[in-house]
């Protein structure tokens, strides 16, 4: 069995995030989401909100499984559940210089598992949570950005 970690803060998830793990899942038979604590991010959602919250988006992929982690490294997350890649998302080159160095790092720390970088679709290139988020609390729409549910966690968070 083919596994994958998609590591992140998902904070909130987005549609960028949902194209992302839907190509991912047609590579590999299984795509761990690992939603990280993230403290230094000082995250809108706790980290137990973030996990249910991705849980509902993907309740009916049965390839995706959504796991929390904190205080370890993402390629001992990996190493925990036979992962044999680390999914990465990038939007922008000014993504592509932190993830490359992430990237190279992992790949000193356990040079068994590749990390494997997906784009979002051109139309979705330019969303991203914290975006998401300053929208939100300002009383914009978001819906072309984030599920519906996702939208009403918002909506309670900034009412």
């Amino acid at each position: 069995m083919k596994v994958a970690i998609y590591p992140g803060s998902f904070d909130p998830i987005t549609f960028g995030h949902i194209d992302i793990v839907d190509r991912a899942t047609s590579l590999f038979d299984q795509v761990i989401i690992g939603v990280a604590e993230s403290r230094s991010k000082e995250p809108l959602f706790s980290t137990d909100e973030r996990i249910e919250l991705v849980k509902e988006t993907f309740k009916d992929n049965n390839k995706i499984n959504v796991i929390g982690y904190s205080k370890k490294l993402t390629v001992d997350l990996a190493r925990e559940n036979n992962a044999i890649a680390i999914i990465r998302g990038l939007r922008a080159v000014a993504d592509f210089e932190y993830e490359f160095q992430l990237a190279t790092m992992n790949r000193s720390l356990a040079p068994d598992i590749e990390s494997i970088f997906f784009t979002p679709k051109d139309t979705l290139i330019y969303v991203s949570s914290s975006l998401v988020k300053e929208i939100a609390q300002f009383g914009g729409n978001v819906e072309r950005f984030v599920p519906k549910h996702i939208v009403s966690a918002l909506d309670i968070k900034f009412s």
